[in-house]
């Protein structure tokens, strides 16, 4: 005997956009720890903006696998593919930013630049993937669920 679940089209429309959600909240959280750490440091304290603004990104990375696991199954395959895609760009800009940004820091822009190229190649393109996910014809899903 198997049940029935449903899938609302809201709940599907959410997970489609949720680790792109979560990707900018967390970045843009960190941008401005960031900038608040570079307002309050001295030079006793040079440390402080790099110390305020990487926990936020270092959790949300470590929370981002779960998140992705756990909509890398859906059962809609539209909400699969923004996730998929969503994963791809994060995981690609923080790892292409961990390699480089120390060189990168080195460029008159300092760290500040760092962050406003992660901004910038992270969030116009999130930002989009919310909004075309929002523009899709999203439908409840009915989901058979064996019994053991």
């Amino acid at each position: 005997m198997s049940d029935k679940n449903f899938i609302s089209a809201a709940s599907c429309k959410l997970s489609a956009r949720l680790f792109n959600l979560l990707a900018v909240a967390t970045t843009v959280l960190s941008a401005s720890l960031f900038g608040l750490g570079n307002l309050l440091a001295d030079k006793k304290l040079a440390f402080l903006p790099m110390a305020m603004s990487l926990p936020p990104i270092m959790i949300w990375l470590a929370a981002s696998i779960f998140v992705y696991a756990s909509i890398a199954h859906h059962p809609d395959l539209t909400v699969r593919h923004y996730n998929k895609w969503a994963g791809y760009r994060y995981y690609a800009v923080v790892g292409t930013l961990t390699v480089l940004s120390n060189d990168l820091a080195q460029l008159p822009t300092g760290w500040a630049g760092v962050w406003a190229l992660m901004l910038l190649s992270l969030i116009p393109w999130a930002l989009y993937d919310v909004w075309k996910a929002g523009k899709e014809n999203w439908h409840d899903i009915e989901v058979e669920k064996e019994a053991h």
